[in-house]
């Protein structure tokens, strides 16, 4: 009954319809109950007058006590064709006694239709709102969540539509969530096939003039098999990093966090580019900015993967024969690491963008594949650490990594 708030209002209407014809009954029996009296004392009165004015003589509380004593009674009006049991003898008691059980009746079937009607109306209104929820699960069922069904009362129906209001609005959020990730999936299935699609066709195409040509000279034949190696090689990368990426989605990652140094995460990552260093003379330049070897508690094989990304990234914007700054430090409250190219930069708009999957600036480099910056990202912020970047066109890009405490 805590929230039945129309229940209770219904049963208020009829407790206050009941009480009233009540007292109308009881009004009515009471009308009823005078004028028997004093119909009946009217004809006892007539009878008194008419005895005393034949009988002077009578004592008038004789007659009284006559009429109250109950000993020896006999039946004389029967005689008469009156049934003292079924009927007055007194003929206006029993007009009036017809009258009053008319009334009574009347007023019983009033009562009834009163109550007939409240309880239709109630229904009514039950089936009103229950109509409407009907109505609104059916338009939710056919996709249609643009519905204002938040109720202000308290009854139990309007707790429901409230309730249903907010699984629409749930429902809603779900439908619009999943038709972005359907726009997302459709973008990312373009981008992916993109990607692929370039270096494949190069791979092809190399094969092909390898078949096609068997007298082809050894340098050209050698240019054509390192080319296919690099685009396999970047396929290769771009594959496994879209693997990487699907598990930190997924959420299926377990980070295994150690006391790490610093220097051992720059080291390894500077030796994974080696190989593409050497191919454009670029050296890598370390320092430590502290006096003491910084520590990081994370996981260094994540981080490694994320320092190698920035790091390649960083090389394939610079020039041939430049060189690559690598600072490392450690304060109170971040262990940090500053990785500094002397390459073309960018411009504010593609810093917007940077991080973002398959976004290419407007001088990426043909080999870019634009994921291993938005991987190295997803890595260092769910290691507890964030990143940022600071560009200038004609002057280079500086990324910086902070591990916090």
């Amino acid at each position: 009954m805590k929230n039945k708030i129309n229940l209770k209002k219904y049963i208020i209407i009829t407790s206050i319809v009941f009480i009233i014809f009540a007292v109308i009954l009881t009004i009515l029996n009471i009308v009823q109950y005078i004028e028997y009296n004093k119909n009946t004392n009217i004809a006892i009165n007539r009878i008194i007058v008419n005895i005393k004015e034949k009988y002077p003589d009578v004592d008038v509380n004789e007659i009284i006590e006559i009429l109250n004593n109950n000993a020896n009674e006999r039946d004389m009006l029967r005689q008469y064709g009156i049934d003292i049991e079924k009927e007055s003898s007194i003929l206006i008691n029993n007009h009036e006694h017809k009258l009053f059980l008319s009334l009574n009746i009347g007023i019983l079937i009033i009562l009834l239709l009163s109550l007939l009607f409240v309880f239709i109306m109630y229904d009514k209104s039950q089936n009103k709102k229950v109509q409407e929820i009907t109505e609104y699960i059916k338009e939710i069922n056919r996709g249609i969540y643009n519905l204002n069904i938040q109720e202000n009362d308290e009854d139990e129906l309007s707790i429901l539509k409230n309730e249903l209001y907010k699984i629409t609005v749930m429902l809603k959020e779900q439908s619009e969530n999943s038709k972005r990730d359907k726009m997302t999936l459709k973008k990312s299935l373009e981008d992916i096939s993109h990607q692929l699609k370039t270096p494949l066709t190069s791979i092809m195409i190399m094969l092909d003039n390898l078949l096609d040509n068997q007298d082809m000279n050894k340098e050209t034949r050698n240019d054509f098999i390192k080319s296919i190696y690099r685009e396999t090689a970047n396929i290769n990368f771009f594959i496994q990093a879209l693997l990487k990426l699907s598990k930190f989605d997924a959420n299926t990652i377990k980070f295994n966090k150690n006391d790490t140094e610093l220097q051992y995460i720059i080291n390894t990552a500077v030796q994974n580019v080696m190989p593409i260093c050497d191919l454009k003379n670029i050296e890598i330049v370390i320092e430590n900015k502290t006096n003491i070897e910084p520590h990081v508690n994370c996981d260094a094989k994540w981080q490694v993967e994320a320092i190698t990304n920035i790091i390649k990234n960083c090389v394939e914007y610079s020039k041939e024969k430049s060189k690559i700054y690598i600072n490392y430090e450690e304060n109170n409250v971040y262990c940090g690491i500053t990785i500094q190219d002397n390459g073309c930069g960018m411009d504010k708009k593609d810093l917007k963008h940077i991080f973002e999957r398959f976004y290419k600036a407007k001088n990426s480099n043909k080999d870019s594949i634009g994921i291993g910056l938005a991987l190295a990202k997803t890595i260092i912020e769910n290691d507890n650490g964030y990143i940022t970047v600071e560009s200038e066109i004609g002057k280079g890009t500086r990324f910086n990594v902070r591990y916090l405490k």
